[in-house]
């Protein structure tokens, strides 16, 4: 880009100056940054319409004073959390840019990252975080609990009333675009830190996105297996609904993966074919564990894990089950006070 251009807006409430970009470059007070490409893909939100609306209701604003919500939005692996984004950015007409946060992201990482050129010189690349605030575009900011509070914290002005970064590595301060708009979704699982009540309280209204109905799952399946035979398609279907009932984490993705698995295996050898079940039952148990064939055993001893149940108390609980008439701790009450019967005898 031309450094002398005099095309230049004034974006936010910073009041530094930005050129318009061109090329993929845009030029920050006197630092011209090589842009990211924002995200090409595209596929429709099946079902849950009104987590679609909670979202587009974030980034809406109603007065020239007003700005728009950062939400977050919760739920397990696999739930489709970043297509939900996707949709969004498309019912928006705006384009969308997505980082992927991991425990060793750095601030640098977030926004502007300098590389070093062929010729000896440095160049600065802004991050797809930068890039959608400069273009006026969304950035989804994909498992954000997975980074840690010193990234985080870069970002806090981003998200508040001044609506910019700064970044230290090329001594600019960026604004956002009146435009922008983002979006955080955070796993619900183990392998994630907390994130600091400061950030949280930024981070608001809280979306959770939660399983699919028995029709949504089944149209979900068929849009990403069209080839998938309506046999299999029904199993894996009364599967996933049944872990939901149960709480289990299933999600479509796991439902996904395990059909894809079955239905290589069937295609595999002509001459020796699996059947359907065999094949079934072999993807459920090589995608989703040994366990996952007995949900309801599977329901039972993660709730015990999580303390829905009570440990045993005495030692005798170890040796034996709580109705063996050899158990010390019995109480007399539960012994069988019928006719013995010859074989008792």
């Amino acid at each position: 880009m031309n450094a002398q251009s005099s095309r230049s807006d004034d974006h936010g409430d910073s009041g530094r100056r930005t050129n318009t970009p061109v090329d993929g470059y845009v030029e920050i007070d006197g630092v011209r940054l090589k842009l990211s490409q924002p995200y090409t893909g595209s596929a429709p939100w099946i079902g849950q319409r009104e987590i679609l609306m909670q979202l587009l209701a974030c980034w809406i604003t109603v007065d020239e004073s007003d700005l728009p919500l950062t939400p977050r939005l919760v739920g397990s692996p696999g739930m489709g959390k970043t297509q939900l984004v996707i949709a969004a950015a498309k019912e928006q007409g705006l384009p969308l840019y997505i980082y992927q946060c991991t425990a060793d992201t750095r601030p640098e990482d977030l926004l502007v990252t300098p590389v070093l050129g062929q010729s000896g010189t440095i160049s600065y690349h802004a991050s797809p975080l930068v890039s959608a605030m400069v273009c006026g575009g969304i950035c989804l900011l994909d498992e954000g609990n997975r980074m840690n509070e010193k990234s985080w914290a870069s970002l806090a002005p981003l998200f508040d009333g001044r609506r910019m970064v700064e970044s230290i590595v090329a001594g600019i301060q960026i604004p956002a675009s009146k435009d922008f708009r983002a979006a955080v979704t955070m796993n619900d699982d183990e392998s994630t830190f907390e994130i600091p009540d400061y950030i949280l309280s930024r981070l608001q209204p809280t979306l959770k996105v939660g399983f699919p109905n028995k029709q949504d799952e089944m149209a979900i399946l068929q849009y990403h297996l069209p080839y998938a035979e309506n046999e299999m398609l029904a199993m894996t279907v009364e599967f996933l609904q049944a872990s939901h009932r149960l709480k289990l984490d299933f999600s479509p993705r796991d439902g996904i993966n395990l059909l894809r698995y079955a239905i290589k295996r069937l295609q595999q050898d002509s001459n020796h074919p699996l059947s359907r079940d065999q094949a079934w039952r072999e993807a459920l148990e090589r995608c989703l564990g040994e366990e996952a064939s007995d949900l309801e055993e599977l329901a039972r001893r993660q709730k015990r894990a999580l303390g829905g149940e009570a440990v045993p108390l005495g030692l005798a609980d170890l040796f034996f089950d709580a109705d063996d008439p050899m158990h010390p701790d019995r109480d007399e009450d539960d012994e069988y006070d019928g006719e013995y019967d010859d074989e008792d005898a």
